[in-house]
């Protein structure tokens, strides 16, 4: 078995890593990948976790980072979830973009069909979300439900050697 905890600077290099492992964090900083942090385990959260420690952490930190955890559930190696974003008061818009543009592709390294993900803050619109290609999962539940689907067709193919251009190294 390789390493519990490993980091990816380069997701070419680093592509077989990323297709093997469940459970990861992306780190984009100053609209920049710092690192891909693959994990043994996913990551598991509470909404109320979520909003108490969010809300905190949020407030509080002025750097210009984005964290993007995302699970792909074991029996269901066709999705990946995305479970928890945290940023600061400082995160720029490209920065948050450069983070989904990574998820995407790291959903095309692993030939994923979607990306799903349950939305509780109301200051992210749902115009917002399907401007970026998101779009209502499951209206009916009384939750804010998203899903970009692909199956087959990754929109990262353009936007894979600007994302290798922007790679900061650690």
């Amino acid at each position: 078995m390789g390493k519990l905890f490993e980091s990816i600077y380069d997701t070419e290099t680093g592509a077989s890593a990323i297709k093997g492992r469940r459970y990861g964090v992306i780190e984009v900083a100053d609209g920049k990948l710092v690192a891909i942090h693959l994990r043994p385990w996913p990551k598991l959260i509470s909404t109320t976790e979520a909003q108490w420690l969010g809300g905190w952490q949020h407030g509080r930190r002025r750097k210009d980072q984005c964290l993007m955890y995302y699970n792909q559930p074991v029996g269901q190696s066709n999705f990946l979830a995305l479970k928890y974003v945290v940023t600061s008061f400082g995160t720029k818009y490209r920065t948050v973009r450069k983070a989904l543009l990574i998820l995407d592709q790291v959903a095309c390294l692993k030939q994923t069909d979607a990306i799903v993900a349950e939305i509780t803050n109301r200051r992210i619109s749902d115009r917002a979300l399907e401007r970026m290609g998101w779009v209502k999962h499951f209206p009916n539940s009384g939750k804010r439900h998203f899903i970009r689907r692909f199956y087959g067709q990754y929109p990262v193919a353009a936007a894979a050697s600007e994302v290798r251009h922007t790679i900061r190294h650690g």
